[in-house]
């Protein structure tokens, strides 16, 4: 068996079995989060120990998270476009010692809808924990709490 210093990982096959583990876990954690906020106000809620540098850092790499209209509605190809995805990338990288930080994960591209095949997009997690950090920051989730009207 090859060693891990030797695995070139876009020579690697894609396993469909891998593929749909993967995917299954992203589901099993969007609907944790979800369950989460209809019990606890997202503004109430921590979601890492590291919420306050995270929040602290999106701000710094991207200032334009500033601007509620901004942390409300995400756009897909801002950031998955050459540009964006570099500076994610940079961004991501400042907290690769958090467990897990680059794991897929589903965002709900605005914080009005709830996670279906349409409004969700495939992230990492360090990009779903700064983007709904902000979201709860600005209590844009509050909403989704038992007896909170959608906005």
């Amino acid at each position: 068996m090859a060693s891990s210093s030797q695995f070139e990982a876009e020579k690697a096959d894609n396993l469909e079995e891998i593929e749909m583990q993967f995917a299954v876990k992203a589901v099993q954690q969007a609907e944790t989060y979800w369950s989460l906020l209809e019990k606890i106000k997202g503004s109430k809620l921590k979601l890492t120990k590291y919420d306050d540098d995270i929040y602290t850092q999106l701000l710094e790499d991207f200032p334009e998270f500033k601007h509620i209209e901004k942390v409300k509605s995400i756009k897909e190809e801002e950031m998955k476009n050459p540009e964006g995805k570099r500076r994610w990338r940079e961004f991501c990288e400042k907290f690769k010692d958090i467990e897990d930080y680059n794991f897929g994960t589903l965002l709900r591209l605005n914080s009005t809808d709830e996670y279906d095949q349409d409004s969700t997009i495939f992230a990492v997690r360090i990009q779903f924990y700064a983007i709904e950090i902000a979201r709860n920051r600005h209590e844009l989730n509050d909403w989704i709490y038992k007896g909170e009207n959608k906005p």
